[in-house]
């Protein structure tokens, strides 16, 4: 069964009891929320998520919640919970759906050892990833969800998942975070992006999420082969612009954006190491998401 399969009562039951249990990838995540917003967005951008079995183990709980019943009235606020802990300072309760998207990221860095977890959008065609590595305001997100919506399958927006057992991407499929400006030229790029509220003046900006295509969600369990590591730039004026860089360069850049390297240690150094000779290695620069397109779709082609 999917989350859509439930009627909006039967999700907020669950949703404010013992929580709605729900696959994403090689995770189940249980959400508990009394908050509407929250089911209204569960029910909008994950209805197509499969829900867990009863019985089934859960990897990690989750809570996103008032941080007290004053709170939820007067100037409400939204705290975001793990097992007990709250990493995160309270947010305005406006920005409820964010809080859990931003705390699953922390909660996945921060726990699913299994994986090396690299800061990164990823996309896959004909079983070849492409890792973008990249730091806020590069254009990772923007490229990501343009290919997306081109044809590629999403594997994340967020992080890259590289198995220690096999050095495969393993995907986690999640709404992309599109942010400031890009949340226009998404839409003007692909009138068919289904793309929710804006929320405004969180600490990233106005930030909207897009949906996840259905396709990109039913092939949640196929790994795919690292292919190419692409750092991408955006920059006003620039040419489409491809150009190869070391692999050793590639290694330590990585590294830099990686969430847990230093925690694996050397099974950590071992992953990136295989990962990166596995891949044809490029800097990026680009203004245009057509040329972009056109450019990163040859990288595969040519593979």
């Amino acid at each position: 069964m999917k989350i859509a399969s439930l009627t909006t009562s039967e999700l907020a039951v669950r949703l404010g009891g013992e929580g709605l249990s729900f696959s994403i990838g090689d995770f189940d995540i249980c959400l508990k929320s009394p908050l509407e917003s929250v089911a209204k967005a569960v029910s909008f951008f994950y209805g197509d998520y499969r829900l867990c079995e009863a019985g089934r183990f859960i990897d990690y709980r989750v809570h996103v919640a008032p941080p007290s019943l004053f709170r939820r009235w007067f100037r409400p606020q939204v705290n975001f919970s793990f097992d007990g802990l709250m990493p995160f300072k309270p947010l305005p309760q406006v920005q409820a759906f964010a809080m859990f998207e931003w705390g699953l990221n922390w909660v996945i860095a921060n726990n699913a050892h299994q994986f090396l977890v690299i800061h990164a959008a990823v996309v896959e065609r004909h079983g070849r990833a492409l890792i973008f590595p990249g730091s806020p305001g590069s254009g990772k997100s923007t490229l990501c969800a343009a290919l997306v919506n081109r044809g590629w399958r999403l594997l994340s927006d967020e992080m890259a998942l590289i198995s220690l057992a096999n050095g495969l991407v393993t995907p986690f499929p999640r709404p992309v975070s599109l942010k400031n400006a890009s949340i226009d030229i998404i839409r003007m790029f692909a009138e068919e992006a289904v793309i929710g509220d804006v929320i405004h003046e969180t600490v990233k900006g106005s930030v909207a999420h897009m949906c996840v295509p259905v396709g990109s969600i039913e092939a949640c369990g196929q790994q795919a082969i690292p292919a190419a590591v692409i750092f991408p730039r955006w920059q006003a004026g620039a040419a489409s612009s491809l150009s190869e860089i070391p692999k050793g360069q590639t290694l330590l850049r990585v590294a830099e954006n990686s969430f847990n390297y230093n925690v694996l240690g050397i099974a950590g150094f071992n992953a990136l190491a295989d990962m990166i000779d596995r891949c044809r290695c490029y800097a990026y620069s680009y203004e245009f998401l057509d040329d972009a397109v056109e450019t990163i779709g040859g990288l595969v082609q040519n593979a």
